[in-house]
């Protein structure tokens, strides 16, 4: 029996497909470890979205690789990194024995076990999505899970390289899902987070219409399923069913992860986005007076080509006129194969990173503002796990807090098992994090 261990990068999507291959390798016989250093079999769940992402996974095989002057005997790339350059990782990674795309993960058990036999194999070419009943072996805490309800995408985002690597969109069918999310809720799952690159489209590819809100009141009525989450909505097709969906059902949270980009019209058009900026508020504006209380996340890139100074002012008035609880910034990455890539006006790095650190400031301002109106009130959390760095603290989660991206709740001394629920206090913030109190019942 070899020993197994599977380093994971990149997205929750991701994480659900090195959750299927543990699985698998595990019915396969092999004995799964945390540690690579006691691992003969090392699998890097590569990603290969942005050269910070690439750079990331590189340097994961680099450092697996030094393992193979102890026990490990067969390193492997999968993944997004993996399915973009395929054979090239081989010629230019020595150390490396396979290479596993994202559409040939299926195929992982294979490619080790010829590497065993001294053959290098390159699995790039499959259309590959999870079998259905394919088990998962969870790496998130116990009472939460990412549940994948497609792959691809078909938006072709000028900057983009997504639809090259993962294929067109393409729903899992509804029965499939439903089946999954009753078996990890079964498990004891409180709380689904839905993913894809795009949930709004669910459906589109199969039926011709948008399914998300039916597959939301089919999942609400899991029984001991607690919070619904939605990640990766596009603004464009938020229509009344999903709005009315995320206002009027219990089990599903305040909550939508929109991804933005810009606030600029001229850059918006550029990046082949459909809204523009005036229309991206007003929407905002309709989610907040039709669904009180709900939290709002985006994503958004600075320093695209032909980004003027003017251009990027706008971003700057558009995110203090949005007022956005959480978002995410990137500095533009030019990435080979994608339109952007040959667009005029390519900024310089230190552009990019100056206009980077002035929208990240001014979010910071927003998000402390919106921090300190909470302090005061009782807000329901789930109790998420111990602090790394503090003993005594406990993480715990609001509905308006996405795993791993959105901060904490972080209450002191011991508050009941992971995955209850508890009312918090909010006493104060530091960062994007909340601190807190337990209330007694």
């Amino acid at each position: 029996m070899w020993k197994l261990s599977l380093i994971s990068l990149g997205c929750a999507k991701n994480l659900v497909d090195s959750e299927v291959m543990l699985a698998g390798l595990q019915d396969a016989g092999f004995a799964l470890t945390a540690e690579p250093g006691q691992a003969e079999v090392i699998v890097v769940n590569t990603c290969g979205f942005i050269n910070d992402a690439k750079e990331e996974s590189i340097a994961a095989i680099l450092s697996a690789a030094r393992f193979k002057e102890q026990g490990c005997r067969v390193l492997v790339a999968a993944g997004c990194l993996a399915q973009r350059y395929g054979g090239q990782l081989l010629a230019e990674i020595p150390e490396l024995d396979a290479v596993v795309g994202v559409n040939d993960l299926h195929g992982i058990e294979e490619a080790v076990r010829r590497a065993f036999g001294g053959e290098k194999a390159v699995l790039t070419e499959g259309e590959y999505q999870a079998p259905e009943g394919a088990a998962r072996l969870l790496a998130t805490p116990s009472h939460t899970a990412y549940l994948k309800i497609a792959e691809g995408c078909d938006n072709r985002c000028t900057y983009c390289a997504i639809p090259s690597i993962r294929g067109p969109y393409r729903s899992r069918e509804r029965r499939v899902v439903l089946a999954e999310a009753e078996k990890l809720v079964a498990s004891g799952v409180k709380e689904l987070n839905l993913v894809a690159q795009d949930i709004t489209l669910y459906g589109q590819d199969k039926t011709g219409r948008l399914e998300i809100g039916e597959l939301l009141k089919e999942l609400s009525l899991l029984p001991g399923l607690v919070w619904i989450r939605l990640l990766y909505a596009y603004p464009e097709r938020l229509d009344d069913r999903l709005i009315e969906a995320v206002a009027e059902n219990r089990k599903v949270c305040r909550y939508l992860d929109l991804p933005l980009q810009h606030g600029s019209d001229s850059i918006l058009q550029r990046m082949g986005r459909k809204l523009t900026g005036d229309r991206m508020l007003q929407l905002l504006e309709r989610l907040r007076r039709e669904i009180p209380g709900v939290t709002l996340r985006s994503s958004f890139i600075v320093g695209f080509p032909g980004e003027k100074e003017q251009d990027f002012r706008r971003l700057l008035e558009f995110l203090a006129a949005a007022r956005l609880e959480r978002a995410g910034f990137f500095a533009y990455s030019r990435e080979e194969g994608t339109p952007a890539a040959s667009f005029s006006g390519q900024l310089s790095e230190k552009c990019k990173q100056e206009r980077l650190a002035r929208a990240v400031e001014l979010q910071s301002r927003v998000i402390s503002e919106h921090n300190r109106s909470l302090v005061g009130s009782n807000l329901t959390v789930m109790l998420d796990g111990r602090s790394g760095q503090e003993a005594t603290v406990t993480l715990a989660r609001s509905e308006g807090q996405a795993p791993e991206v959105d901060g904490y709740v972080r209450l002191r001394g011991s508050c009941g098992p992971f995955g209850s629920f508890i009312t918090a206090r909010i006493t104060g913030f530091e960062g994007i994090d909340l601190l807190a109190e337990t209330v007694a019942v």
